[in-house]
């Protein structure tokens, strides 16, 4: 069984293959409640908690990358029109 140590260097070993930095196009077709739960579950991913164990993987992670992540993730939210809704429905969470 990995330990969330060997889990990391494993993610780190796999980020280090050389062309992974190369940029993609992805061309994609979501509905936009996908693209509303998939912001949210990358949220929900870059802000664990520190015992979490997903955490710890993201201790691995150049900050660089994580605030890339959270780009995209705002990016899907400004094209599919969601922005404010998304805004509205955390400001409603929080209370």
């Amino acid at each position: 069984m990995l330990t969330t140590n060997d889990v990391a260097k494993v993610y780190d070993t796999i980020l280090s293959i050389p062309g992974m930095n190369e940029t993609v196009k992805i061309d994609m077709k979501i509905s936009r409640k996908n693209v509303l739960l998939l912001n949210s579950v990358i949220k929900r991913g870059l802000s664990a908690k520190d015992d979490d164990k997903s955490s710890n993987l993201l201790e691995s992670i150049p900050p660089e990358t994580l605030q890339e992540l959270e780009a995209i993730a705002d990016d899907y939210l400004t094209k599919a029109g969601l922005t404010e809704l998304s805004t509205k429905l955390k400001a409603l969470s929080t209370k």
